[in-house]
């Protein structure tokens, strides 16, 4: 019996695989590290959506497409914004693309591409008094992104935040993904599917995980002795975040690409002695994990230098979710429609383990 559905194949995809033993990670025949800081996100997109979509464009062409509905996502939910800023700011973007069509076609899936890179800047401007900045359909999206939330986007954040994007796009039978097959199988349109995924994106054990990941950096940093601090944690049976991961049984090679991203970014004093006292915290909590459970192999995760990347760019630790949403999306869409295609509805069986009625002779 697979309580968490360990090692059960619940679906034949061509979009993505996890080699958890090999630390390998390959998106539609490509490894993650052609992808990674070589692709632009749309490219990917376009990599993904490949014969699931009829009608869609080249690559150029498909960068313009998601810039317009961009626009046409803010036009939807401008009239909203100031109510959904009431909610934290996961709910508020989760609730603004709860109003998006729910169709199957492109146009639907660009929509929900684009809502969360225009919801998270906006719902965040609102949260500090200040308005929120209409899209550009003309740039490229992890730099409009970057420009909603700022104003400017310098090309180096741009490209570090457009890396990131890539490194998320998919990762297997997710817990969100697996979530948004399941509602996909029932014929529901896009937007139902891909409202499930962000679900189970939001749980502490998924993608909720990347913010902590800075708490725990002050926290440590505030204490002076990372080794003692993790000790501790570990002591009264807290987790350490950014470690360990279900499938990989080796280093997560999404924490290399990220890595390899924040150190680009190096040439800003304070990303660089960040970094440093970073990679200081991981190889303490390495060998701590080692000393405290030496049967199991627990290595660093995507998140831990996700929080890093999206700290450098200029995300408070509260909004991670939501940039992790906006990349993983097009993957959710992807596997959204690959199960559509099987006409097949996801309906496992349960075994009944509780008690049973009398039966009347």
């Amino acid at each position: 019996m697979a309580n968490g559905l360990d090692d059960v194949v619940a679906a034949d995809t061509v979009l993505s695989d996890v080699d958890g033993v090999g630390g390998h990670l390959t998106i539609r025949g490509h490894s993650l590290a052609e992808l990674a800081g070589r692709w632009r996100y749309a490219q990917v997109v376009r990599l993904l959506f490949d014969g699931f979509f009829d009608d869609l464009p080249g690559d150029a062409e498909l960068e313009k497409a998601i810039g317009k509905a961009r626009v046409e996502v803010f036009d939807r939910v401008k009239p909203l914004l100031a109510q959904l800023a009431r909610l934290d700011i996961y709910s508020g973007m989760r609730a603004g693309m709860a109003i998006l069509p729910d169709g199957d076609g492109l146009a639907d899936a660009l929509r929900l591409i684009a809502a969360p890179a225009v919801l998270t800047p906006a719902l965040l401007r609102l949260g500090q008094g200040e308005t929120p900045i209409t899209p550009d359909e003309k740039a490229d999206h992890a730099g409009d992104m970057l420009r909603m939330l700022a104003g400017t986007a310098s090309p180096a954040l741009a490209k570090a935040l457009d890396s990131y994007l890539v490194t998320v796009c998919d990762h297997g039978l997710n817990a969100s993904t697996f979530a948004t097959r399941v509602v996909a199988s029932t014929q529901a349109g896009l937007t139902s599917a891909i409202l499930a995924g962000l679900g189970a994106l939001k749980g502490p054990l998924h993608g909720g995980a990347p913010g902590p990941v800075i708490e725990m950096l002050d926290a440590i940093e505030a204490s002076g002795d990372a080794t003692a601090w993790l000790s501790d944690e570990i002591a009264h049976g807290e987790r350490i975040m950014g470690f360990g991961h279900r499938i990989y049984r080796v280093r997560d090679p999404r924490a290399d690409a990220l890595k390899a991203v924040v150190r680009q970014l190096g040439s800003c004093n304070e990303t660089s002695s960040r970094l440093a006292f970073a990679e200081k915290v991981e190889q303490a909590a390495l060998d701590v994990l080692r000393i405290a459970k030496p049967q199991r192999s627990i290595q660093t995760n995507v998140e831990f230098y996700t929080a890093l990347l999206l700290e450098a760019v200029g995300f408070p630790n509260e909004a991670f979710s939501n940039v992790f949403a906006a990349g993983r999306a097009a993957g959710w869409i992807a596997h959204a429609r690959e199960q559509q295609a099987t006409g097949r509805l996801i309906r496992p069986q349960s075994r009944y383990v509780g008690p049973l009625p009398d039966l009347v002779a």
